[in-house]
């Protein structure tokens, strides 16, 4: 039911995790895909590799999502590579422990800066593409730490929290030019980024625990909801911050 075929999809990190899960789906869906990466060229490689076998275009680009020069670029080569754009997708982030008074500014500021600077970069260079081609979506992928908070990582909520309240801005600012602004807001996955904690198999299994549907989600788990967003049949639907968290956080 859902075609994305001949769009054109951008997702920041997209080559672990959340973001390659919702790469491979958006090529399965019939989307060609472009995708960003910090480091492991290798990995990067591969998954375009997969994406191509499926008969889809496919592009990685690496550099720092932080920083206005490399993302005007970014969005720019995509868009001279492709054609077009469609479809953009916000994923890229970092998460990190910190207590208030030892956090330092310098973790402080890479949070921020690649959680809701990255996100507003993005979406700065990409929605006159947008505009021009009569209409796009984008989905920031958030977090329920944005909505509740989260102690110990206060920097990691707030940056989230940002992406929130961005994303519900941008939905109404937006929507005049047929751009749908939405965000998906996961609770635990298990992907890398929570590899560390999750080398805790006690801690594991009591994070399990506490998810009324008995599980973890997977990056596949969060990529669905993700391409729902994107498709035809959430054409009536922006601002919506859609929780994706098993029932463990009902803050919808």
């Amino acid at each position: 039911m859902i075609d994305l075929s001949n769009q054109v999809v951008l997702i920041t990190g997209g080559s672990r995790g959340i973001g390659a899960a919702t790469a491979k789906l958006f090529a399965k869906a019939g989307a060609n895909v472009a995708i960003t990466y910090s480091s492991n060229d290798a990995r990067a490689s591969e998954l375009v590799n997969e994406i191509q076998k499926l008969g889809r275009k496919a592009r990685a680009f690496k550099g720092d999502n932080s920083k206005a020069d490399v993302v005007k670029k970014i969005v720019e080569d995509t868009y001279k590579e492709f054609g077009r754009l469609d479809v953009l997708v916000n994923n890229a982030g970092i998460w990190t422990d910190g207590e208030l008074e030892s956090l330092s500014e310098k973790v402080w500021d890479e949070t921020i800066d690649l959680n809701l600077k990255g996100t507003f970069l993005f979406c700065h260079y990409v929605a006159p593409i947008m505009k021009k081609q009569g209409g796009g979506r984008i989905i920031n992928v958030s977090s329920t730490a944005g909505q509740r908070g989260e102690a110990f990582h206060s920097h990691y909520a707030a940056s989230k929290g940002g992406v929130i309240s961005f994303t519900k801005s941008l939905s109404t600012e937006l929507a005049p030019y047929n751009i749908l602004v939405n965000s998906v807001a996961p609770g635990w996955v298990d992907t890398e980024m929570c590899a560390d904690v999750f080398s805790d198999k006690n801690y594991k299994e009591e994070v399990r625990r506490s998810i009324p549907l008995g599980r973890i989600p997977t990056g596949e788990d969060i990529a669905g909801p993700i391409l729902f967003l994107a498709s035809d049949l959430a054409r009536h639907v922006t601002g919506e911050i859609l929780n994706v968290n098993g029932g463990s956080v009902l803050v919808g």
